[in-house]
C-alpha cells in the first residue's frame, strides 16, 4: 500500500503528497483551495486583485462576433468564454445574455477556472439555433432566460439519445455505429454512422511490390453524456478501429448538440499506434446512410465549391434534354423542390424518362491545396464522368429530396488535404456517405523517417550531425507511434434541399464556426494570462513597435499562402528558418525545418490575439493549437506527453521535451473556447513529470553516470520546470487534480530555496513530493531556460501567490541575465560568460523594472529591445522583397526574418510595452 505524508505550507494549511495522480481524478473542487498568501516584498511593487465594485461588476461584459460584419447565421450553435478579475463572482453565479437591444438569449454556463479564493476566472457560455441576430450582445451577472426549446438527454443500458427541438439522436453504447439514427420529425434523416478506415502494408512507391488492402470498422467502448443540456448537450464516444484479427487506430468523438438546431457538431482525434513500415492509411473517414424517397429527378446533390460557388445536380436530371419537360418541371429541379406531378410534363419526355441515366454516385476530391475535382457515374462497376475542377472547395456536400436531406461538412477542408467527399448510391433505396479526411484516392499515408541514420549510432556522432544539420538524430526515436490529429465535421439533418442562400450559411458555418468574443480592454481588465496590454499607438515611439508587430505577425502568416505550408499532417505548423540562397524555408535541413513551437511561436501568436482581438491572429493561433498539440506531442506509448523537437518530419528529431509538449501553448484557446479536446491534452500533461523517468533529456551531453532515481530526478529549472509548472498552474486554475496545486507550489518554494534560486540551473526533484532537494551553489544559466514559457508561468505565480521568496529568486534571475559579468559574481559567484537571446530577454529586465520600479533598469530593458542582439534591432531593414521566376517556383515576398526571432521579438515588444511602456524613450 502506498504510503502518503504531509506538511505544512506557510500558511499552515496541510498539504498531502500523494504519489499517484490516479488516487485523486475526480477530485475536482479542490483545485480551489487558497493559494499561497505571503506579503510582496517591500521593494516590490504591490500584488493587488483588480478592482471591480458591484456596479462594475452588474454591467457585465460586451461580446462580438470575432469575424465582425453582419452577424453570421448560426448553423448550429457556438460556445465561447468569457474571464472575470479576481473576487468579482462567486463559483455559483448566473450569467444572462441579451443583445445589445435589450433581447434575452438563452444561454448555458458553467465555470472553466477559478481564482485562488474560489471566485470565478473563466465560464463557459453556449447559445442554441435561435439566437437573435445582432452585432453585440452583453453578458450580465443574472438569471438566463428559458428557451422555446431545450436540448434533452436520456441515457439507457442501450445508448444515448439527445433531442435539441429540432432532432434527435440515438448512439449506441456498444458495436460499430457511432451513431444508429438522427431523425426529425419522426423521420430517419442519417442511419448507421461509423468510421472507416483502409489500410495498405506497402506505400505503392514502386512497380513490382504486391500491396494488400484491409478494412477496419469502427468498435465502440464507452459513451459517456458530458454534458445534458438546456442549450448544449455533450457526448463522448471513445473506441478504435477493428478487422476480425485486430484493433488499433484509438479515437475519441464528441459530439455537440444545440437546443433548436438541426445541426450536430463532431470533433474527431485519433492517435497512431502502427507500425510506420507496415501500416499505411489509404483512407480513414466517417460513413453513414441517408434514406432516400421520391423519383431520382428529385433527388439532389450540392458540393460547395470556391467562394460562394455551389454544384446543383439532381441524380437523374431532366435540363439539356432533347425534348423538353415544360419550364415550371426544370425551374424546380434547379431549385431543389419537388417537381410537378408527371402528368403536367410533356409526355415525350415521361414515355423515356427510363432511358435517361441516373447518376447515383458523386464524389469531391481535395488532393491538394490547390485544386479539387468534382466526378460521377451512375453506379459500382461504371466509368467516372468529369463534372468540373476548381481551386479549394469548401469542404460542404449534401444529398437527400425536397422532404428531407443531410448536409455535411469538413472544416479546413482544403487546407487538410488530401481530403474527399463521397456519395454514393442516391438513386437506391439509401445514399452512402463519406468524409474522408484522407481519401482513398491519395498516396497512403507514408509516416516512415526520411532517413536511414548516415551512420550517426553513437552520441558523439548524433553531435556531429548536429552541428552540421541541426538535427537530433538518434536511431529510433524519429517514431509516429503516438502523435494524434483533430478533425471537425458537421452534420445537418434538413426538411429537404435547402436554397442557395442557405447553403451558403452552411458552408461558412463549416469553414469559419461562429465565434463570440469579449473585446481586449475586457480580457486586460480580468487580468488573465499575465503581462500584456491592448494596443496602444498613442505616442510615436509606441506606433513604431506596434506597426511592427503588426508588420512581424502579416508576414508569417502570409508565408502559409505563399509556401503551401498546409496538409494534414502540416497544417498549423510554420517553418524554422530561411535559406535566402534557395528563396525557400529550410523545409529539408534537420532541425531548421518544421518549427514545433520552438521559442514559443504559439505564445505569440495568442498575445497578439488578445492585444488586437483580430479574427485573423484567433484563427492563425487556432489552427497552430490545434496542430502543435496533437501532432508535435505524444499521446501513447514511451514518449508519451513529451513532444518533438523541431525538423523535417514533426515526429523526427529525437529530443523529446516537455518544451513543446507545453501546456501553456493551448490554455488560450481552451479558456477562450472551452473546446473539450484542448482539455483533454490539458489534462494529460498532469503528472508528464513522470516522463523523466523514461527518457533523461541530457543524457547525451552528461559527463557523469546517471540512472533516473525518482526522488532525485535531474530537472532544469527552465525549460523542464516551466512546461511542468504551466501544466499544473492549468489544471489548479482548471478546479482539477489537488496534486497539481501541491507540487506547483512545492517545486516553486523550494527552486527558491536553492542558493542561487534560478540561476542553478537544475536541481534534483522529488516525484512524490514535489519538491527539489536543497542544493549545494552552483551556476548553469542558458540562453533557452526562459523562452519555452517560463516567463509567463513565473509572472503568473508571483501575481497569484505574492510568494516573497520565489519573487526574489526570479527577480534575480531577470535582474541578472542581460546584468554585467560583476552583477552576476557579486550576487552569485560567478559571471554567466556570453549569453545568447538578449533581445529576448530584455523582457526579463522589465518585469524586473516594473516590479522594482526601478527606472535604470526600465531604461536599460528597452536599450536591450532596441539594440536587437539575436533578434531584430530597431535600425533594421523592416522591409520584404517580391521575388519572381525563374529564380523560384512561383513569387514570394522574402525578408530577412526567422520564426524564432519574430516570436521572441513579439513577446519581448508586447511585454515591455505592458510592464514599462511608459518609460519608452520618444
Amino acid at each position: 500500500m502506498e504510503s502518503t505524508s504531509s506538511s505544512t505550507d506557510p500558511m499552515g494549511t496541510v498539504m498531502p503528497e500523494l504519489t499517484r495522480r490516479s488516487l485523486l481524478r475526480g477530485a475536482a473542487a479542490a483545485g480551489t483551495a487558497t493559494y499561497l498568501s505571503h506579503a510582496a516584498p517591500a521593494h516590490s511593487a504591490p500584488v493587488t486583485a483588480v478592482p471591480v465594485t458591484p456596479a462594475q461588476a452588474a454591467e457585465g461584459t460586451p461580446l462580438a462576433w470575432l469575424e465582425g460584419g453582419t452577424p453570421p447565421a448560426l448553423a448550429a450553435g457556438t460556445t465561447f468564454g468569457v474571464a472575470w478579475p479576481r473576487g468579482a463572482f462567486t463559483k455559483d453565479r448566473t450569467f444572462a445574455l441579451s443583445t445589445d437591444a435589450g433581447t434575452p438569449v438563452p444561454v448555458q454556463t458553467w465555470a472553466t477556472g477559478f481564482w485562488p479564493d474560489g471566485t470565478l476566472k473563466w465560464t463557459a457560455h453556449a447559445v442554441g439555433a435561435e439566437v437573435p441576430p445582432a452585432a453585440e450582445y452583453r453578458l450580465t451577472p443574472g438569471i438566463p432566460a428559458t428557451g422555446t426549446v431545450a436540448v434533452t438527454v436520456h441515457e439507457s443500458s442501450a445508448g444515448v439519445e439527445v433531442d435539441t427541438g429540432a432532432v434527435r439522436c440515438v448512439l449506441p453504447r456498444r458495436g460499430r455505429y457511432l451513431i444508429s439514427a438522427i431523425s426529425r420529425a419522426g423521420t430517419d434523416v442519417v442511419r448507421s454512422a461509423e468510421l472507416v478506415c483502409l489500410r495498405r502494408s506497402a506505400p505503392l512507391d514502386d512497380e513490382t511490390g504486391t500491396v494488400g488492402t484491409s478494412r477496419f470498422d469502427s468498435a465502440v467502448v464507452k459513451v459517456a453524456v458530458e454534458q445534458s443540456g438546456p442549450v448544449r448537450a455533450v457526448v463522448r464516444v471513445d473506441g478504435n478501429h477493428r478487422d476480425r484479427r485486430r484493433r488499433w487506430l484509438p479515437f475519441s468523438i464528441r459530439f455537440y448538440f444545440y437546443a433548436g438546431s438541426d445541426g450536430i457538431r463532431a470533433v474527431h482525434s485519433f492517435t497512431f499506434d502502427g507500425d510506420q513500415d507496415r501500416d499505411f492509411i489509404a483512407g480513414l473517414g466517417l460513413r453513414f446512410r441517408v434514406p432516400m424517397t421520391g423519383e431520382p429527378h428529385d433527388r439532389h446533390v450540392r458540393f460547395a465549391g470556391t467562394g460562394n460557388g455551389v454544384l446543383g445536380e439532381a441524380v437523374r436530371g431532366i435540363t439539356g434534354l432533347r425534348r423538353d419537360p415544360g419550364a415550371a418541371v426544370r425551374a424546380a429541379q434547379l431549385a431543389g423542390d419537388a417537381t410537378p406531378p408527371t402528368a403536367t410534363w410533356d409526355s415525350r419526355v415521361t414515355s423515356r424518362l427510363q432511358y435517361v441515366p441516373a447518376f447515383g454516385d458523386y464524389k469531391l476530391t481535395q488532393l491538394s491545396a490547390d485544386g479539387f475535382q468534382v466526378s460521377k457515374r451512375t453506379s459500382a462497376g461504371h466509368g467516372w464522368i468529369p463534372v468540373d475542377a476548381g481551386t479549394r472547395a469548401g469542404g460542404l456536400g449534401y444529398v437527400g429530396g425536397p422532404e428531407r436531406g443531410c448536409a455535411f461538412g469538413m472544416r479546413n477542408f482544403w487546407q487538410l488535404h488530401p481530403a474527399q467527399l463521397d456519395i454514393r448510391a442516391a438513386a437506391s433505396a439509401e445514399a452512402e456517405v463519406t468524409v474522408w479526411w484522407w481519401s482513398p484516392e491519395a498516396p497512403p499515408m507514408d509516416l516512415r523517417f526520411y532517413h536511414d541514420g548516415m551512420g550517426q549510432d553513437t552520441y558523439p556522432e548524433q553531435l556531429e550531425g548536429l552541428e552540421i544539420t541541426y538535427e537530433d538524430y538518434e536511431p529510433g526515436f524519429g517514431s509516429p507511434y503516438g502523435i494524434a490529429r483533430t478533425t471537425e465535421l458537421m452534420i445537418w439533418a434538413l426538411d429537404g434541399t435547402p436554397p442557395a442562400r442557405r447553403l451558403a450559411d452552411l458552408t461558412q458555418a463549416v469553414r469559419t464556426p461562429p465565434l463570440l468574443v469579449a473585446p481586449p480592454a475586457h480580457l486586460h481588465a480580468a487580468g488573465v494570462f499575465g503581462d500584456w496590454s491592448p494596443v496602444d499607438r498613442s505616442t510615436p515611439a509606441r506606433a513604431e513597435i506596434e506597426d511592427r508587430l503588426d508588420m512581424l505577425f502579416d508576414y508569417h502568416r502570409g508565408q502559409v499562402e505563399q509556401r503551401s505550408w498546409y496538409g494534414f499532417w502540416n497544417y498549423g505548423d510554420i517553418m524554422h528558418t530561411y535559406d535566402s540562397d534557395r528563396h525557400v524555408w529550410r523545409y529539408d535541413v534537420g532541425g531548421y525545418a518544421w518549427d514545433n513551437s520552438e521559442l514559443s511561436t504559439d505564445l505569440w501568436l495568442w498575445y497578439h490575439y488578445l492585444r488586437t482581438g483580430t479574427a485573423e491572429a484567433f484563427r492563425f493561433a487556432e489552427a497552430m493549437t490545434r496542430h502543435t498539440g496533437e501532432v508535435d506531442v505524444y499521446h501513447l506509448g514511451k514518449y508519451r506527453d513529451l513532444g518533438t523537437r523541431h525538423g523535417v518530419q514533426h515526429w523526427a528529431d529525437s529530443a523529446k521535451q516537455q518544451r513543446i509538449s507545453n501546456a501553456g501553448y493551448r490554455r488560450f484557446y481552451y479558456f477562450l473556447t472551452a473546446d473539450e479536446r484542448v482539455g483533454d491534452l490539458l489534462h494529460d500533461l498532469v503528472d508528464a513529470d513522470r516522463t523523466f523517468l523514461v527518457l533523461d533529456p541530457s543524457r547525451k551531453i552528461r559527463t557523469e553516470p546517471y540512472t533516473p532515481d525518482p526522488h532525485a530526478l535531474s530537472i532544469s529549472t527552465g525549460t523542464d520546470w516551466g512546461a511542468l509548472a504551466l501544466a499544473w498552474l492549468t489544471e489548479w486554475e482548471r478546479g482539477g487534480d489537488p496534486i497539481a496545486r501541491h507540487k506547483l507550489l512545492e517545486s516553486a518554494r523550494t527552486i527558491a530555496a536553492m542558493p542561487n534560486g534560478f540561476v542553478q540551473g537544475s536541481g534534483l526533484y522529488d516525484l512524490d513530493t514535489g519538491r527539489f532537494a536543497p542544493a549545494q551553489p552552483a551556476v548553469s544559466v542558458g540562453s533557452l531556460g526562459a523562452v519555452f514559457g517560463l516567463v509567463e508561468v513565473c509572472s503568473e505565480i508571483i501575481a497569484l501567490t505574492g510568494d516573497a521568496e520565489f519573487t526574489d529568486a526570479w527577480l534575480q534571475y531577470c535582474r541578472l541575465y542581460n546584468g554585467t559579468a560583476a552583477q552576476q559574481q557579486a550576487e552569485t559567484g560567478v559571471a554567466f560568460g556570453t549569453q545568447n537571446l538578449r533581445q529576448a530577454h530584455s523582457r526579463l529586465t522589465a518585469y524586473a523594472a516594473a516590479r522594482l520600479r526601478d527606472p535604470i533598469l526600465a531604461a536599460r530593458a528597452w536599450q536591450e529591445f532596441h539594440t536587437g542582439h539575436a533578434g531584430y534591432p530597431r535600425n533594421r531593414s523592416w522591409a520584404t522583397t517580391r521575388v519572381d521566376g525563374p529564380a523560384v517556383l512561383k513569387p514570394v515576398d522574402e525578408a530577412d526574418f526567422s520564426t524564432n526571432a519574430s516570436a521572441q521579438y513579439g513577446l519581448a515588444a508586447i511585454q515591455c510595452l505592458a510592464l514599462i511602456g511608459a518609460e519608452l524613450p520618444h
